[in-house]
């Protein structure tokens, strides 16, 4: 049986509309599809916001130089102000605003940490929920 919880995730506001930063060893264009390929210590930056991975592709709305998603692969981590979630994989969906992040999931919230399978974090409200054997350790008060 799977077991969800919600959580806040980052606790600045994601600037959406601020330019998407790549840097990677490798790059990889292919115009006929609208994308670009990343491989190798890749780091993508919007704001406060950073992803980093092995591999990222970045597929782009057809006929247009607007970003329609980001997947990420190879020891993804993403880190927004004080919170940082890591996993398998990683999916961002730039038009619904939503990542979504599956395998082996940790995130760490300061002092709390939480696992599970799958975390779906929305940018526009900076909401999380994590599900499929949700695990966490609560710490008690002084």
């Amino acid at each position: 049986m799977a077991q969800s919880g919600g959580v806040a995730f980052g606790t600045t506001p994601q600037d959406t509309s601020a330019p998407v930063e790549a840097t990677s060893d490798e790059l990889f264009v292919d115009e006929q599809t609208g994308s670009a390929v990343f491989s190798g210590d890749v780091v993508i930056a919007q704001g406060e916001l950073r992803l980093s991975a092995q591999r990222v592709e970045v597929s782009y709305v057809q006929d247009q130089d607007q970003i329609d998603r980001i997947e990420a692969t190879g020891g993804v981590t993403l880190v927004s102000g004080p919170d940082a979630a890591e996993a398998e994989t990683a999916f961002y969906d730039m038009t619904a605003r939503i990542i979504t992040m599956r395998g082996n999931v940790l995130m760490t919230q300061g002092q709390q940490v939480l696992s599970g399978e799958e975390l779906v974090i929305s940018i526009d409200n900076g909401t999380a929920r994590m599900s499929g054997r949700v695990r966490t350790v609560l710490q008690g008060g002084d």
